[in-house]
């Protein structure tokens, strides 16, 4: 091995892992429960902290099973399913057969939920904006660019993977 290929292999190693480490820094606050109270307070909503990402994931994935969303969130999908009861109790998200499967329950947001989301939305933004306002916009652009091209790669990756098991 030429030792440029070396070089190049180390400096490729030491950027996966500090990569890995923001990824880990980004993904340990986002999961923070404090973060999620904060951002419903922000939103002026009244919504039960663990039920808050499973409204906005149904909100942008949905209509999505719950077997889907438990393994989105981490979560046991009876637990996910008690989650899911609980928000269509509250009229914000509502349940019915899958397109695929009939057998299967797929849940959706509602209008009331969509209000709620769309409150999220902006408080979101509000955040977003004061965190990047330093930034020259030309990097934000790069930023999400590059951060949706890896997600929709390791989303691949993730998709292939399951299905080699």
């Amino acid at each position: 091995m030429s030792t440029g290929k070396r070089v190049r292999d180390k400096q490729i190693s030491e950027q996966l892992r500090a990569l890995h480490g923001a990824l880990l820094g980004i993904v340990s606050v986002m999961n923070r429960p404090q973060n999620d109270e904060a951002m419903v307070r922000e939103a002026g909503i009244a919504l039960d902290r663990a039920l808050f990402p499973l409204l906005v994931l149904i909100e942008r994935l949905g209509p999505i099973g719950v077997v889907g969303l438990a393994d989105r969130v981490g979560r046991d999908h009876t637990t996910v399913s008690r989650q899911v009861a609980k928000l269509e109790s509250l009229g914000l998200v509502t349940r019915r057969p899958g397109m695929i499967d009939r057998r299967l329950r797929e849940a959706e947001v509602t209008p009331k939920g969509q209000l709620m989301t769309d409150a999220v939305d902006a408080a979101r933004e509000r955040r977003g904006r004061a965190i990047f306002s330093h930034w020259d916009p030309a990097e934000f652009d790069e930023l999400v660019r590059l951060a949706c091209r890896f997600a929709h790669d390791l989303e691949r990756s993730a998709s292939d993977n399951q299905a080699d098991a």
